[in-house]
């Protein structure tokens, strides 16, 4: 599980089947002092996240495959919280 930040929305015209209906956020993730931690990510978010928000993603293959119901696909990011205040 890591911290992130939504800095912003993107979209893609060519995708892979898995990522069809999925809205994509670009995520900056964060260390434990909330510093940017790496490059900012995409990540698929079912939950709601708005530009500014603080979320929880997975990385767990699992997860993520277990989200878009196929056995293949290439995301690597999935948006599974948002942690209260």
């Amino acid at each position: 599980m890591q911290i992130a930040k939504v800095v912003g929305r993107t979209t893609a015209t060519v995708k892979h089947e898995t990522l069809a209906g999925q809205r994509l956020l670009i995520v900056q993730p964060l260390d434990a002092k909330g510093q940017a931690d790496g490059e900012p990510q995409i990540a698929i978010d079912n939950i709601g996240g708005r530009q500014g928000d603080t979320v929880l993603l997975t990385s767990d293959g699992a997860a993520v495959r277990d989200l878009v119901k196929k056995e293949n696909t290439p995301i690597r990011w999935a948006v599974i919280g948002i942690p209260d205040s």
